[in-house]
């Protein structure tokens, strides 16, 4: 058991990893408390914390699996003790740990006899394995094991249909949740005005991420959804006379930078968001993670400072400066002054 202890302030907010330890390959722990907050605080930041934590946190899965010589999905194959159903279900366990965007393709051949485990997973650089001794299949006699994969990031859980199978390809139930469970409990002290509150966040997770690591990804995911009420403007809500309910016209990045073409005053670049500027998933996703969230905090970088950015290309940069010059004519400056 690791016993750690990271202190960072918000105001007068303190937060704690108070207990850290790996129980198994693909079972992490983790205990934090964040100090001192007023009545009814803890438990707001707590809920919205277990579900984002529960729901909001990308992960890696194998999502199909390809074999020419299955024909169905519950037939069995002579000479592996499991059948297609169960090897599909141990594939489903497999955790892994990546940053890649969109799909991979993996890969398993083998000739037994055998036991085939998650070690034999022949996959991309980006792409690691958690725990190599997953048990997948059993070969019991000297025959080939050729089987394909598809990896994904996502989020949540995605249940396969079963209409998608043909040609020997299967989807797997894909769960791409690397928290296994979070839970969140509040202590109380003082008294009457004077009373506070201590948040106690319990996580546990799969190996593909840390406890830690978890909170700092779900408390950005959580910022993210709520930039856009930051910078909301009034007159983009138009509300209809007589009805109940009103509705938010279309808004696409070219209308906006057309318009601030014309006036650049009228319209504040921090209200335009990098979401809305088409760039490609993976470039988007490293502006994100660095707090790039609008197009003033893109223009605030320099081409040097964008490259210091984890995981980001040559050719994500060549993305953003053939956008801003395509919208706005003006180039980022190749270093900061």
């Amino acid at each position: 058991m690791v016993r750690e202890e990271v202190v960072g302030s918000t105001r007068a907010l303190q937060w704690k990893c108070v207990e850290s330890r790996a129980d198994s390959k693909r079972l992490y722990y983790g205990r934090f408390i964040l100090s001192p907050l007023l009545k009814g605080q803890a438990d707001t930041i707590g809920i919205a914390m277990r579900r984002a934590l529960l729901g909001e946190i990308e992960g890696t899965c194998i999502a199909r699996a390809k074999s020419e010589k299955v024909p169905h999905e519950y037939s069995t194959i002579a000479g592996i003790e499991e059948s297609v159903h169960e090897i599909l279900m141990n594939l489903k366990e497999i955790v892994l740990r990546s940053n890649l965007y969109g799909t991979r393709d993996a890969s398993i051949c083998v000739r037994g006899p055998r036991c085939v485990t998650a070690q034999d997973i022949i996959s991309p650089p980006s792409v690691e394995v958690v725990d190599t001794t997953q048990h997948i299949a059993s070969l019991t006699e000297p025959i080939d094991l050729c089987i394909g994969l598809q990896i994904q990031r996502d989020r949540g859980y995605r249940m396969k249909t079963t209409k998608n199978s043909q040609d020997g390809s299967y989807p797997i139930d894909a769960v791409s949740m690397p928290v296994r469970n979070a839970n969140h409990s509040i202590h109380s002290y003082g008294n009457g005005n004077q009373k506070q509150e201590i948040l106690f966040l319990e996580i546990w997770t799969d190996g593909s991420l840390t406890p830690k690591e978890a909170l700092h990804e779900a408390s950005r995911n959580l910022i993210d959804l709520f930039i856009p009420f930051l910078h909301a403007e009034e007159k983009d809500i138009n509300f209809e006379e007589n009805q109940n309910r009103f509705t938010v016209p279309p808004f696409t990045f070219p209308d906006r930078l057309a318009n601030l073409k014309k006036n650049k005053k009228e319209i504040a670049l921090k209200c335009i968001f990098i979401d809305q500027s088409e760039l490609p998933p993976r470039t988007y996703n490293c502006l994100k993670r660095s707090n790039i969230h609008t197009l003033l905090d893109l223009l605030s970088n320099s081409q040097e400072d964008l490259m210091k950015i984890e995981y980001f290309r040559i050719e994500d940069g060549k993305q953003i400066l053939d956008t801003l010059r395509k919208h706005f004519a003006i180039d980022l400056p190749k270093n900061k002054f």
